[in-house]
């Protein structure tokens, strides 16, 4: 509390702490350092311990506060070694009101207060609904363009300033941009540079927390209120217009801009479409100037669609310094109501961001697309003859803890957790009530009740803790994502890297000990070394190994992976996520959002090998509605081959004669079938080892790929190199 005395709120009673001054030493909590002194704040020795270590879930504690108070909670967690299935859990902090009459004053008093800016702006001014501004942005500096209090739309367009000086017009250029970056229409999200009609780059995008926006359509023009019914509306062309007379810039009944934050869409028929936008309070996008630009920005004042959600409101322009450190990223939310958390870099990052610059954001972190001189078919004959490794680290990682732990389990997958044994794995599905699949994942057995889950998706994690509350059960379901980041050590050679890395207690398998789907509690070098967990499992077809450890110890890790894989001559080779989906499409392994989603069942999704349905004699999530759907299938996984060196994409439709039998998942050129495969959903009736079938392109008709259906996975079909 303010000046240091927690008696304030009713905690002088508690044990003293240091955490707070302890947190505040680290370079994360500079910000908020520098806020508090803002404020006059002072932290002083007072600072009290609301709840120990080892506090249980669930366990609460209340304050009355006795006078108007600045409070600052500290939930500093401990760092989780592998096997200890023990990561820092969240804290909840509810203010209730005194009476509700001081709740509504207290709204009507409260001005409505920005959101804080990101750095020390260069500029920092307000566009009202209706409003338009030009201002002038520096090569390198950094535009903030922020939705206020939501559902807000804001038009930009930027021309270069040093053309606009020599009377040449050079803004951002919808075709150009569009040839440029590959894409016709980026929905969701934005293109991540903008060119002019002469291919200048003149801005990239750094951050964005919505990731859905429109670019191009024209800011709201005239004409479009005109037809609509409502003549002599103001908009946003006309307000542009005015600005742009400042520059001599010529006048344009509608202006082609980026539409920050305008949720449009194509329908079925490839119209344009749009609907309230998805973006709330504090909502942004960052970008980077990268020549000296003259900006223009606007307050959407569209009240008659939903464009604005019917209520046009601010919009916030900020520019920041070319020195101020930002980094890349999109907003990426676990759930609706979660807070957006921008791309992150995992533990891993920097040594693989010495081998390329080619990353993408996957699953919200950084990933590699290839490496530098390699590239994905070099990194593929890597694992398939040698060693790789590879980033695995934005898997989401769950903690199941507590006597329950096996029947939440049991509940919750489809596989037998009570045949799972400590030190043992099981690749396993996730389904709701209905049959539709939330996750595929691992489980791995810590202990008499301790589970990990380790899946693609927060749904899963999500759906853990759901369905443990929902049946009253003695359980604890953590989120250690953060906790444990991992790396994949795939190929055949893979044992020979790592079996005299690791010091193995005892009671553990040492590498070469190690059976397929089983784990070990290892440490690096030697009994004091650094801990991990490496489990015999990938996903790439080979013999390999996943090593889990703290982020802290990542980069030691991987280190000590690749100099051992150097200096035994296996020439380790980094592999990245375009080479990781071929591997997996030639081993038959599915993917969500490709093989499976929601409304998509195992057994249609290739993988009905993990519902047991006779030796599991337990009930689970979604059996009735399994058992129906296996008595009565509609649609199956199968592989296609095809002599054509043409390969379909995902989504293309499969037909025999005129009638569409089915759709693509995933579909590849493999280098070392030497022919083109695919994994394809088809009718049951047609879904015949040997059938002739075709895959349809442009309209499904003009252009046919003749293939034929055949069992997967297409590579090593009785897994004998994993098993090796």
């Amino acid at each position: 509390a303010r000046g240091g005395d927690a008696g304030l709120v009713g905690a002088a009673a508690l044990p003293e702490s240091e955490s707070i001054a302890t947190f505040l030493q680290t370079p994360a909590a500079r910000a908020l350092h520098d806020k508090l002194k803002a404020r006059g704040c002072e932290l002083r020795t007072k600072t009290r311990e609301v709840f120990s270590p080892y506090g249980r879930a669930g366990e609460q504690k209340i304050f009355t506060v006795r006078h108007p108070a600045l409070l600052l909670l500290c939930a500093q967690g401990r760092d989780m070694t592998p096997h200890e299935s023990a990561p820092p859990s969240s804290i909840l902090l509810y203010v209730k009101r005194a009476c509700e009459q001081n709740r509504q004053q207290d709204r009507q008093k409260a001005p409505f207060r920005l959101p804080p800016p990101l750095a020390d702006p260069l500029e920092d001014f307000t566009l009202q609904p209706g409003e338009a501004k030009a201002y002038v942005v520096k090569k390198g500096q950094l535009v903030q363009i922020l939705d206020v209090r939501g559902r807000e739309c804001s038009d930009f367009q930027a021309y270069d300033l040093r053309a606009l000086e020599q009377k040449r017009l050079r803004d951002i250029d919808p075709t150009t941009t569009r040839t440029m970056m590959g894409s016709l229409y980026p929905n969701p999200g934005l293109f991540a540079k903008y060119f002019s009609i002469d291919q200048r780059a003149l801005v990239e995008i750094v951050q964005d927390t919505v990731g859905r926006h429109d670019s191009f359509g024209l800011a709201c023009t005239a004409r479009y209120y005109e037809d609509a019914g409502y003549p002599g509306h103001v908009n946003c062309s006309d307000n542009l217009n005015a600005q742009a007379k400042l520059y001599d810039i010529e006048e344009r009944a509608g202006w082609p801009a980026i539409n920050f934050f305008f949720n449009t869409m194509l329908d079925a028929d490839h119209c344009l479409i749009c609907d309230e936008p998805w973006s709330r309070p504090g909502d942004y996008v960052l970008l980077r100037a990268l020549e000296d630009l003259v900006c223009f920005s606007t307050a959407c004042p569209s009240d008659i669609g939903a464009a604005n959600g019917w209520n046009p409101t601010e919009v916030q322009v900020r520019v920041y310094d070319k020195n101020t450190p930002f980094t890349k990223g999109t907003g990426v939310r676990m759930t609706t109501q979660s807070e957006a958390k921008l791309t992150k870099q995992t533990a891993f990052h920097d040594r693989f961001a010495q081998k390329t610059r080619n990353f993408s954001n996957y699953n919200g972190y950084w990933l590699a697309d290839d490496f530098t001189g390699l590239g994905a078919v070099s990194e593929y004959w890597a694992c398939r003859e040698k060693v790789i490794v590879t980033d695995l680290s934005p898997l989401r990682k769950y903690e199941i803890l507590g006597p329950d732990a096996e029947n939440l389990m049991q509940w919750c997958a489809t596989r037998n957790m009570k045949k799972l044994a400590v030190g043992q794995v099981v690749y396993t599905a996730m389904c709701y009530e209905h049959g539709g699949m939330i996750d595929d994942g691992t489980v791995l057995r810590l202990g008499e009740h301790n589970f990990r889950w380790v899946g693609g998706s927060d749904d899963s994690g999500l759906w853990l803790k759901e369905q443990a509350q929902k049946r009253n059960l003695d359980v604890w379901v953590k989120s250690a994502t953060d906790q444990l980041h991992n790396i994949a050590v795939q190929g055949p050679k893979s044992r020979e890297v790592l079996k005299t890395l690791f010091w193995t207690a005892p009671q553990q398998p040492t590498i070469e000990e190690l059976g397929w789907f089983r784990f070990s509690v290892a440490r690096l070098s030697d009994f004091h070394g650094v801990p991990v967990v490496v489990s015999r499992t990938g996903y790439t077809g080979e013999l390999g190994y996943e090593i889990f450890c703290h982020p802290k110890d990542a980069i030691a890790v991987f280190d000590a992976v690749w100099q051992e894989g150097e200096k035994q001559g296996h020439g380790i080779t980094p592999l990245g996520l375009a080479a990781l989906d071929m591997l997996r499409i030639e081993a038959g392994l599915v993917f969500a959002g490709s093989e499976f989603c929601d409304r998509t069942d195992p057994f249609e999704a290739g993988i009905g090998f993990t519902v047991p349905l006779k030796s599991k004699q337990d009930d689970f999530c979604g059996r009735t509605a399994l058992e129906r759907r296996k008595a009565s299938p509609q649609r199956k996984l199968v592989g296609l081959e095809s002599e054509s060196a043409l390969v379909p994409t995902g989504g293309d439709c499969v037909r025999e004669g005129r009638a569409q039998i089915g759709e693509i998942t995933s579909a590849m050129r493999s280098p070392i079938l030497g022919k083109t495969i695919a994994l394809a959903r088809l009718e049951v009736d047609y879904a015949v080892e040997g059938r002739e079938i075709e895959i349809g392109q442009l309209d499904g008709h003009q252009k046919r790929i003749p293939a034929r259906v055949v069992p997967f996975p297409f590579y090593d079909p009785k897994k004998e190199r994993v098993r090796a």
